[in-house]
């Protein structure tokens, strides 16, 4: 599996992105989805980036800038067939050493509440991450869960 920046002109990436927001919708209300989509994704503060398994798109993981040494974790998502066999370790592992490298000390990340999302918040504590207040724009939310991790520890 290779993981590198995002081409914005791969029609895999807009069909992949794409299923993530389908994935979100029944969820919760418009205003409860955090999900970025392609033109977001594409905004200089963000860095995106896809993992490849041969041909296949199997993963995709952005970091957006909230303010000095502060980033957020976005569109992180797995090929449902494929969960549980470690891109997502990988592609967080990747990010975090990105952030790391920049110079970002702290990593937060909002995800969803509802049991749907139950193993996405397992797997962000079990790389550490922990719950926390609304951060950048965000306001509480009974269907958003927010969780942070601080870089600084991890060195």
């Amino acid at each position: 599996m290779q993981i590198s920046r995002a081409d914005f002109g791969d029609p895999r990436l807009s069909a992949f992105l794409q299923a993530h927001l389908d994935d979100m919708e029944p969820t919760a209300p418009p205003e409860s989805r955090h999900a970025l989509d392609l033109s977001a994704l594409r905004q200089p503060h963000v860095r995106l980036w896809v993992a490849i398994d041969g041909e296949e798109l199997v993963g995709t993981a952005a970091l957006a800038g909230l303010g000095p040494h502060h980033e957020e974790l976005k569109s992180m998502r797995t090929e449902p067939r494929l969960r549980g066999r470690g891109v997502a370790s990988r592609l967080l592992a990747h990010l975090l050493d990105d952030a790391r490298s920049r110079g970002v000390e702290r990593v937060s990340l909002e995800t969803g509440s509802m049991e749907f999302f139950a193993p996405a918040r397992a797997f962000y504590a079990r790389a550490g991450f922990v719950w926390c207040p609304p951060f950048g724009d965000y306001v509480e939310d009974p269907l958003s869960t927010f969780m942070t991790l601080g870089l600084s520890a991890l060195r």
